[in-house]
């Protein structure tokens, strides 16, 4: 029997579970997360597990939102295959203001200046960012930006291109 793309069952419960990221210090890493985002830990590997194999799970409210493995031997390469960023939504303006407050004290690295918009005239937007290792990320709001921030390109999204 031969299976096509239109008999297969659609998969209507489908959403994002958690995202897991390689990363080279973990306690660095779990410690940026908890801080910046506000997660918190869940589990982590125990005293005995070797280095490659160290590995701990954040989440918000109980729920499982990343699993960081310390499996990386240099930084997140942007020109490589795999995960372009990582994006969280929050629901206010002041709430991406406060998380741009919090990584300006840790010294991280930002992609655009300030607020950006998504795209030109629009409404949502945030900014834009590594973690410790390179990792792309973003926290933004999906409305409230209207005159409070600027979009880096005009002919094309900006979480495309940072």
């Amino acid at each position: 029997m031969t299976t096509t793309a239109s008999s297969l069952t659609p998969l209507t419960s489908l959403r994002t579970g958690h995202v897991g990221i390689n990363v080279t210090d973990l306690d660095r890493s779990v410690a940026f997360y908890r801080d910046v985002l506000g997660l918190e830990l869940l589990g982590r590997s125990g005293p005995d597990a070797p280095p490659e194999r160290r590995a701990a799970q954040l989440g918000k409210d109980g729920a499982l939102v990343l699993t960081l493995w310390q499996q990386a031997a240099g930084p997140h390469e942007r020109d490589r295959a795999g995960l372009h960023h990582l994006s969280f939504q929050v629901d206010t303006v002041d709430e991406v203001r406060a998380a741009e407050w919090s990584l300006k004290e840790r010294g991280a690295t930002f992609h655009y200046d300030g607020l950006a918009l998504h795209g030109e005239g629009r409404d949502s937007g945030g900014i834009f960012f590594a973690d410790p290792d390179g990792t792309r990320l973003e926290i933004f709001t999906a409305s409230g930006l209207t005159g409070q921030g600027t979009a880096p390109f005009a002919d094309a999204p900006t979480c495309g291109f940072f």
